[in-house]
């Protein structure tokens, strides 16, 4: 049985798609720029605020990216104002998160979404009971695929990494799980395919909350079914 879970935000534990899309586009509204959809903010995020600006920006036309730091300076003050927008958890994950606390399991929630707004989102959502460690991008960390924020929660936990789990709906995440030397399980409902979760590493894929809490807390009886991880 795992000790200790390890959890992306965005894609993963809450549908922030909106919010961050309607911020983006408030930001190029201020820059006299024009919107980006939906589906061009689904490829943009992922890693960090920065560069989902950078991504915008060209995407824009803004090739040399010129106004990445007035678009910075906008945004950082739109996003604060508009993070929980039209967001909500996926259906299933406060239930899953409530059974994995029961079972005594240490939980963290590791974001690139900046520091603040992660914690709002958290707060929001889930209150302040349920994790017992929360984290967005700040200076003096990493920012994920870095392995660095994972090892300092590990430290935190007191767990080993065989004893964690990093869970997550990116390349990005793949990529922060592997580093770390823990297991990776990658989610279907989120904003990258199951494609690219497999080809980033993901030792299980899941389609529903309620799968991550047989694996994590029964894990023999589940070999067969999901995997070995």
């Amino acid at each position: 049985m795992y000790k200790a879970c390890i959890f992306d935000l965005d894609g993963t534990l809450t549908d922030t798609l909106e919010s961050i899309a309607h911020s983006v586009n408030l930001t190029l509204k201020q820059m006299g720029l024009p919107e980006i959809t939906l589906e061009q903010c689904r490829e943009f995020v992922g890693s960090g605020a920065r560069r989902l600006m950078e991504n915008t920006l060209r995407a824009c036309g803004d090739e040399r990216l010129a106004r990445i730091e007035e678009a910075m300076d906008i945004y950082s003050v739109v996003f604060a104002e508009n993070c929980t927008y039209h967001a909500k958890p996926y259906d299933g994950i406060k239930e899953m998160l409530g059974k994995l606390k029961q079972e005594g399991l240490y939980l963290a929630v590791l974001s690139n979404k900046p520091d603040g707004q992660t914690r709002d989102v958290v707060q929001t959502f889930f209150g302040t009971e349920l994790f017992d460690f929360v984290q967005g991008q700040k200076e003096g960390i990493p920012r994920k695929p870095d392995p660095a924020a994972v090892l300092l929660i590990m430290d935190k936990a007191g767990v080993s990494r065989e004893e964690c789990v990093y869970i997550g709906d990116s390349d990005v995440d793949m990529h922060t799980g592997k580093n770390a030397g823990v297991k990776t399980v990658g989610v279907s409902w989120g904003f990258r395919s199951k494609e690219i979760l497999r080809e980033t590493g993901a030792d299980v894929i899941i389609d529903h909350p309620e799968e991550l809490t047989a694996i994590v807390t029964n894990r023999k009886s589940e070999e067969g079914k999901h995997g070995r991880i």
